[in-house]
């Protein structure tokens, strides 16, 4: 048995509805590991920092993306300029990209970039090494 493909009638085509682009800032962000470094990963972390991790993103992921942009350094973010990072940035993160800072333990900053919804955490500088901190 063969079907045939419905026609349009009349020469009309059937339209389809164009569709908007998300707006992920009215949404909390989800996280990636994927490109972590290294040297800044979670496995260097020791017990209480790893708590502390998956405790700020628990908090983090309570808040939009809007929100937390608003909260600004008060809420535990900044904006860092890539001049500032003194280690080797991966291929991933291309000239365009905003890398941001959420602090998690005592101050230490997990440092990423955001893409969509997805913040994609890169270092976690339990250390302070990774850029001069003012």
């Amino acid at each position: 048995m063969t079907f045939k493909r419905p026609q349009p009638t009349g020469g009309q085509r059937i339209s389809v509805p164009a569709q908007q682009a998300e707006d992920y800032d009215r949404h909390p962000p989800s996280f990636c590991l994927r490109h972590i470094v290294q040297e800044y990963c979670i496995t260097r972390c020791n017990h209480e920092q790893k708590i502390a991790f998956a405790d700020r993103l628990y908090e983090l992921s309570r808040s939009t993306w809007v929100q937390l942009r608003m909260a600004g350094k008060k809420g535990g973010s900044e904006v860092l300029p890539r001049f500032r990072i003194k280690e080797a940035i991966p291929a991933c993160i291309t000239p365009d990209v905003t890398l941001i800072a959420f602090r998690f333990w005592k101050k230490a900053p997990m440092v990423g970039f955001r893409d969509g919804r997805t913040f994609h955490i890169v270092w976690l500088d339990i250390n302070f090494t990774l850029y001069d901190h003012e």
